[in-house]
């Protein structure tokens, strides 16, 4: 049985990427109206206990051990923000000291400015920085952020960040119709992220289903127009994620239901896609399918005219 790991999944930006789930469902700092696992339930800035980073190291390093030549790359993109962990240094430390994959950690920035965040950090190999705003209005609307945050205290968090840490940095953009991607603020956008001068620039738009029904991608026009002037500043270092990536899912060789659950609880899967899985593994796609809907593990969402399958989202709302 897995508890901390999930996938591997195939990464738009990291090839073959082994999850780590190291924050409970769904306890964050932001409820990103885009975001694919719905609306956070828990708001928190805290650093806190979650999982023994022991037990956490041992699980990923057994994994990838047994299943290196599927694995590109270690990745915590969890339930929530990954640097509410207080022991994410120490897992991170722990699965070094075993395994010699890159480790990367997909995190929204927003805890960027704290030292003891920075300092848990700075043993990773890839840390991708959500960037979706340079304007604080804009940021409450699409990131709705704890009420205690700031973003220019996240903004001066990032340059300062960027100034220490060795490894790799990327930034990601996220574009949602009628929020953020007026040109006047993509402007701003360019120039902001230009400062940085990240290792790589990514562009995206929702392509999976987004905790609000009415988020629509963004104005393709505008979008463009920010991929080509970046790219004059950074050549060969700006990607568009407008796509839905393709490749494989899974290991393929631990239990079939408690693996696809684990991977579409984080990352929702195209339904094609999820047939693929059963249909690899032995079962009949559309029974097992229905199986798991009547269950309530799993839901069918319809998002930009495509079938997804993932986890039931929970709308209960806590405060922390």
């Amino acid at each position: 049985m897995l508890k901390y790991v999930f996938g591997p999944v195939p990464s738009r930006r990291l090839g073959k990427s082994l999850g780590v789930n190291n924050i409970p469902p769904k306890i964050c700092s932001y409820s990103c109206v885009y975001c694919q696992l719905g609306r956070t339930i828990r708001y928190s800035i805290d650093r806190k206990k979650y999982y023994p980073p022991n037990e956490l190291a041992e699980e990923v390093v057994r994994v990838v051990n047994k299943f290196k030549r599927r694995i590109n790359v270690i990745t915590f993109v969890p339930d929530g923000e990954p640097t509410l962990d207080i022991n994410l240094g120490k897992s991170i430390e722990l699965i070094k000291s075993e395994v010699t994959k890159k480790i990367a950690v997909i995190t929204n920035s927003s805890l960027i400015n704290r030292e003891d965040v920075t300092e848990d950090l700075m043993n990773s190999d890839i840390i991708s920085l959500k960037v979706d705003a340079v304007d604080e209005n804009i940021f409450k609307k699409i990131n709705r952020p704890h009420p205690k945050l700031r973003l220019e205290d996240i903004l001066d968090g990032i340059k300062n960040f960027r100034k220490v840490y060795k490894g790799k940095i990327y930034t990601e953009t996220m574009f949602v119709k009628g929020l953020n991607d007026s040109i006047d603020h993509i402007m701003e956008l360019i120039e902001y992220i230009k400062s940085i001068k990240p290792n790589k620039a990514f562009i995206a738009v929702p392509t999976r289903p987004p905790a609000e029904p009415w988020v629509k991608p963004g104005d393709p026009k505008n979008i463009l127009h920010m991929y080509n002037k970046l790219s004059r500043y950074m050549p060969n270092r700006v990607e568009l994620l407008n796509y839905i990536e393709e490749g494989r899912f899974g290991l393929g060789k631990v239990d079939p239901i408690e693996e696809f659950v684990n991977i579409v609880s984080v990352h929702p899967m195209k339904i094609d896609y999820a047939y693929k899985f059963f249909e690899e593994r032995g079962l009949n796609p559309e029974k097992t399918l229905k199986i798991l809907i009547d269950m309530g593990d799993v839901i069918l969402i319809k998002y930009e005219g495509i079938d997804y399958v993932m986890r039931k989202l929970i709308t209960r709302r806590v405060s922390s």
